[in-house]
């Protein structure tokens, strides 16, 4: 079996030795990263030498295609930002209109009912004078004929007359405490479907088939 020889102290190298290996090594390190790395990595050339080996527009190239994408993830964020907003915007209209739209279309009272042709129905809001009630008719399948009116205490009023109506809408403001509404008739041929929406200031409804 071969056993090396312990070296001497001579074959050492000194401290001094050490240093100055130590110092010329990072020199050279120096040297190569201002010489090659700066203008291979980043484009920067303080001593020219990485133009003269072509390292600077590799630099440069590199740079650039860093600026360039770095550009393009901030587009992309804020083009996903807009439409997140734009979509939350949108869901928030969507809310807000539906909203809007259910309390422009919100009834107190309905009711529905088809008069076969020659048959009749009345339906009245109870009220006191002064109050008001809006209205929406709807007439399907045929045609009807309707009174608006109004009685109570002795008292009666004819608010609108309808002939061979498909529809109406308005109020009524209630001329003295009593009943008011409709009495329909169905002079058509055909089976004509009634239906009614109403709110506003009354008491009750009634209606008579």
């Amino acid at each position: 079996m071969f056993n090396a020889q312990k070296p001497s102290l001579q074959d050492l190298p000194s401290s001094a030795q050490l240093l100055r290996s130590t110092v010329i090594a990072a020199v050279s390190a120096a040297a190569i990263l201002v010489a090659v790395v700066l203008p291979a990595e980043y484009g920067i050339d303080p001593t020219g030498a990485g133009g003269v080996l072509g390292l600077t527009e590799m630099g440069e190239i590199k740079t650039q295609l860093a600026d360039e994408a770095e550009a393009d993830r901030l587009l992309e964020l804020e083009a996903t930002s807009g439409d997140q907003s734009s979509f939350l915007d949108g869901i928030f209209g969507l809310f807000v209109g539906a909203a809007h739209a259910q309390e422009a279309e919100v009834w107190r009272d309905e009711t529905t009912f088809t008069l076969a042709p020659g048959d009749s129905a009345e339906w009245k809001l109870v009220m006191t004078e002064g109050q008001t009630a809006e209205y929406r008719m709807l007439v399907e399948g045929g045609r009807v004929n309707f009174d608006l009116h109004g009685h109570g205490g002795g008292q009666s009023v004819t608010y609108e007359k309808g002939r061979g109506s498909t529809g109406d809408e308005g109020e009524i403001v209630a001329a003295f405490d009593g009943e008011h509404g409709w009495f329909w008739r169905n002079r058509d041929s055909q089976p004509a479907t009634v239906t009614v929406q109403v709110r506003g200031e009354y008491s009750e409804t009634i209606q008579t088939n």
